[in-house]
């Protein structure tokens, strides 16, 4: 069947945080919200009808796992990325940067330092400082289009000092880019060689762009297999952020041991109904529909980086590997006399977020969300090359 993704819906009165922290994060609230990591698609109707379903049975008591949620997942894994992983790898997390904070909490001490790789998405940074472990950072070199792993630098690090954890956006958060197997795999060796845990935050994994695949950290190497945590959901590719539907991949036995047993202690690993519920049915039925999805968000995301540079030169607009997020680098508005470059685009009406929170090296750039109707996206553009004449002229 043919979805629909053109279709504006009205999310006000959901209590969704695109909306609803308009005012406190950028002062008003008549803005086009294009910044939280969810898109303004609607759920897919298989997901809704599966659920629906099962709402209908008047009671909502404790409820098991079934096995079909478990080989849902393990059956994507294999027919999007070509991964087998075995059902014994393979647990729940409730949520993603909960499953940050959790491995972070197991796996380090109060003072520890854990690497991130900044600019990167800002929870890693969050978390690991709420815990009361120190931020190692790891900065990674932009070279005009895409970010490259600084390898030198880490191991630097390494030799120096002891960081038993390190954080992974992969794809990455918020640059788009899709990190190579040879990459990964040189990230792992030097893992490896210091004892360092990663935790590969997978996310955005389900949606490559423009013909590109996505690699699982732990499928690289025997060394990554032996070092790997992966955190994948089908949240972002379904629409489906606030079901809290995410899952843990672990090889290694004895890491699996560890940490799966620290969750089963604290019976975090316990799916819950909805999220069974609603992640069967998007692995088991949603392959036509993940295909038209990022085929549209690929149209959009054409749009804006053809558009927005020939409206206004001094934004580049590269096109990301993966996601529906389009990292903006904004820098040259400066040469315009713009020097507030996230106000720049609050004036115009528009909400985005500012690269800065992502950490250093995200300055002057900003994250714009292109998973919606294209008709927000010619609004927003429009609204954007008007402030922009007004501030010029």
């Amino acid at each position: 069947m043919k979805y629909d993704f053109d279709t504006i819906i009205d999310r006000r009165g959901t209590d969704t945080v695109k909306i609803g922290r308009l005012k406190e994060l950028f002062g008003k609230e008549d803005l086009i919200p294009l910044w939280v990591a969810d898109m303004d698609f609607e759920t897919p109707p298989f997901i809704r009808k599966a659920l629906e379903d099962r709402f209908r049975h008047p009671i909502f008591g404790y409820t098991i796992a079934f096995e079909d949620y478990w080989q849902s997942i393990i059956s994507w894994l294999k027919y999007l990325h070509g991964w087998e992983i075995r059902r014994e790898w393979l647990t729940y997390i409730p949520g993603i940067v909960k499953g940050i904070g959790l491995a972070i909490v197991h796996f380090t001490g109060k003072g520890d330092h854990v690497i991130i790789q900044p600019p990167v998405y800002h929870p890693f940074r969050m978390v690991t400082e709420r815990n009361g472990r120190v931020v190692q950072n790891n900065p990674l070199i932009w070279d005009g289009t895409r970010y490259q792993m600084d390898l030198d630098h880490m191991e630097d690090v390494l030799k120096r000092r002891r960081c038993p954890l390190l954080v992974l956006s992969n794809p990455h958060n918020p640059g788009g880019c899709m990190w190579s197997k040879e990459t990964l795999a040189d990230l792992a060796h030097i893992c490896y060689k210091y004892n360092v845990t990663v935790i590969s935050d997978e996310i955005h994994a389900d949606m490559p762009m423009f013909g590109n695949r996505h690699t699982p950290f732990t499928s690289v190497s025997q060394e990554a297999a032996q070092v790997g945590i992966v955190f994948g959901a089908p949240s972002k590719t379904f629409n489906m952020a606030g079901l809290v539907s995410s899952f843990a991949v672990i090889e290694n036995p004895q890491l699996r041991k560890a940490f799966y047993g620290f969750l089963h202690a604290c019976e975090l690993d316990d799916p819950t109904l909805i999220a069974t519920i609603a992640t069967h049915a998007a692995y088991s039925q949603g392959k036509e529909w993940h295909r038209q999805m990022l085929d549209y968000v690929e149209n959009n995301i054409n749009y804006v980086v053809t558009q927005l540079p020939r409206l206004i030169p001094l934004i580049k607009a590269p096109r990301p590997e993966a996601s529906f997020l389009v990292w903006l680098d904004c820098r040259d508005l400066k040469k315009a006399g713009i020097e507030d470059i996230p106000g720049f685009f609050t004036g115009a009406g528009l909400a985005l977020n500012d690269g800065s929170m992502f950490g250093p090296g995200g300055e002057g750039f900003m994250r714009l969300n292109v998973g919606c109707p294209k008709i927000i996206l010619e609004k927003a553009l429009e609204q954007l090359y008007d402030h922009y004449r007004s501030i010029i002229c």
